[in-house]
């Protein structure tokens, strides 16, 4: 039997028919916006608030402080608590990106990367990881050499990346073939603001609901998933924080 990660994000789960695959690596696209750093942050935090899991967070777009007001933006009270205490640990741009070149970063990380505290994995975004490499097969080679890495060392890992079309069959890159999953966060404007949409595209190893269902961001909870679009017609009225 595959063994399956937990996200802990309302929906999510019953949509991976009860989460990610164990040691695999999940790319998470979307345009600006569509809330893939909140599912970070709340897979990593929903880690150690719920399942005992502790995580890494290595993040090329926000300091340590923005991912903490991005966090207790959204409710998720108790961030700083869990990094003060080392069950989040951070790698934020300032430290990440100090290197000019990704063997030194990975060199950086390898310590973590092979300690067995932690079992979760995200990486915010592959846009900024690529700006290390000169060409896309440079790229492709570090993109498989560390998910090997992350696989190796038991890390169930998301990956976030910018998605320029509104629908994914149109931009599809590299990436997503070389990832173990793929999960879209889609958003369509409307007159009062815009509707989001998440679709688990694959996954392998494992059966997966492949429609597209509606999701909204809440404070307090963060990404909630609908089974169907009735019941997120039903949703309370309280905003979005984004």
């Amino acid at each position: 039997m595959t063994e399956l990660t937990e996200t802990g994000i309302a929906g999510l789960d019953e949509i991976l028919n009860g989460g990610l695959v164990s040691n695999s690596t999940t790319l998470v696209s979307g345009n600006p916006g569509a809330g893939k750093s909140i599912l970070g942050l709340q897979y990593i935090y929903n880690g150690v608030e719920r399942f005992d899991e502790d995580g890494l967070f290595l993040s090329f777009e926000e300091n340590e402080r923005d991912l903490r007001e991005a966090a207790e933006s959204i409710g998720f009270d108790n961030w700083q608590d869990h990094v003060e205490a080392g069950n989040i640990e951070i790698y934020d741009k300032q430290v990440l990106l100090r290197e000019n070149d990704f063997s030194s970063s990975l060199e950086l990380l390898l310590g973590d990367l092979n300690d067995d505290r932690y079992e979760r994995l995200v990486l915010d975004s592959l846009a900024m990881f690529q700006l290390f490499f000169d060409s896309e097969r440079e790229k492709r080679t570090y993109l498989l050499k560390f998910t090997d890495i992350l696989a190796e060392n038991d890390l169930t890992t998301l990956m976030t990346n910018e998605q320029g079309a509104v629908f994914p069959d149109t931009d599809v890159g590299l990436e997503n073939f070389l990832t173990d999953g793929n999960i879209f966060l889609l958003q369509t404007p409307t007159d009062s603001g815009v509707n989001r949409y998440a679709w688990v595209a694959k996954m392998r190893k494992q059966d997966i609901d492949t429609d597209i269902f509606p999701m909204e961001i809440r404070k307090g909870e963060g990404i909630r998933i609908h089974e169907n679009a009735s019941a997120f017609s039903m949703m309370n009225d309280e905003e979005s924080p984004l």
